[in-house]
């Protein structure tokens, strides 16, 4: 399984990106995708996921309202819509898969099997 990234770059605070990422491969089961970030200095943190088949997302708090994570089946890739970004929000952004979460470990980056490379987003005040 291959996961690609992509979408990043740099914007102002206050204005949008989306993210993609397509996979090729099998992933099996009934996976879950998600989209984690690391700034600098930091630990990598959860920031959304999708259930691939049934649409199921899950956000963490500081994005809720303002990120939405979506999927296209057809085209195998999954998107992150950020809008009203903030300077605390630039990090590099990845994506990730996995055939057997459950629910309760979607926010776990040890949890996902599969790795996109990261997409660096960087806001400006």
């Amino acid at each position: 399984v291959q996961l690609q990234a992509s979408g990043g770059g740099p914007v102002q605070a206050g204005g949008s990106l989306r993210l993609s990422c397509t996979y090729s491969g099998r992933i099996g089961g009934r996976y879950v995708m998600g989209w984690f970030r690391q700034a600098p200095g930091k630990e990598r943190e959860f920031v959304a996921a999708i259930d691939w088949r049934a649409g199921y997302t899950d956000y963490t708090g500081s994005v809720k309202g303002r990120f939405t994570i979506s999927k296209n089946t057809a085209k195998n890739t999954m998107y992150l819509q950020m809008n009203s970004l903030k300077p605390e929000d630039t990090a590099v952004y990845y994506c990730a898969a996995d055939g057997t979460l459950i629910r309760s470990s979607w926010s776990s980056s040890t949890a996902y099997d599969y790795w996109g490379q990261g997409t660096l987003v960087t806001v400006s005040s």
